[in-house]
């Protein structure tokens, strides 16, 4: 094995149950940004968002990729923002290998329209909030990823076999 797996995407993208399923089939041991923010914080990482803003999201954000890239051939879902921040990729460069999952903003929106998640740009709606952020950050989910992956049209476990065999062949 060859250093952690980084999944990353936007919201909606399948970060958390590809990388789930793809951990359970390989045998490695997985981890979710998400769900550690809540387990640090004992509460739900909206509250802090409503309660305090996105800078203290965003710098527990950035000490828990401090702690992910000290871990080893973990699969690692980070959030659906944070590789918009360069620090978090600077904090898990040389850790592991980051793979993309891409998905059609239709079914972005489609897959998280039932999540009550705090919107990135304030008054807006959903759909208006993902099409925003994807054509002003783009770039800045495909710049360090290793692997894009299309995640959607398939089955979930057609789309988990599929990234197994990209990442044996990829000796990660």
């Amino acid at each position: 094995m060859a250093g952690n797996i980084y999944f990353v995407g936007m919201i909606g993208s399948g970060k958390t149950t590809l990388g789930r399923m793809v951990a359970e089939r390989i045998g490695r041991r997985f981890v979710d940004l998400d769900q550690e923010m809540d387990q640090r914080l004992g509460y739900s990482f909206h509250r802090l968002v409503e309660e305090q803003g996105w800078l203290p999201f965003r710098e527990l954000e950035y000490q828990i990729c401090k702690d992910f890239s000290r871990m080893q051939d973990t699969i690692v879902c980070l959030g659906g923002g944070t590789v918009r921040y360069e620090w978090n990729i600077d904090a898990v460069r040389g850790s592991g290998h980051i793979v993309l999952l891409e998905v059609s903003l239709d079914e972005l929106v489609r897959r998280v329209r039932a999540a009550d998640r705090p919107r990135v740009n304030p008054g807006t709606d959903l759909v208006a909030d993902v099409q925003r952020i994807w054509s002003t950050q783009s770039e800045k989910y495909y710049r360090p990823a290793e692997l894009v992956y299309r995640a959607e049209g398939k089955s979930i476990d057609q789309e988990t076999d599929e990234l197994i065999t990209e990442i044996t062949t990829r000796g990660w």
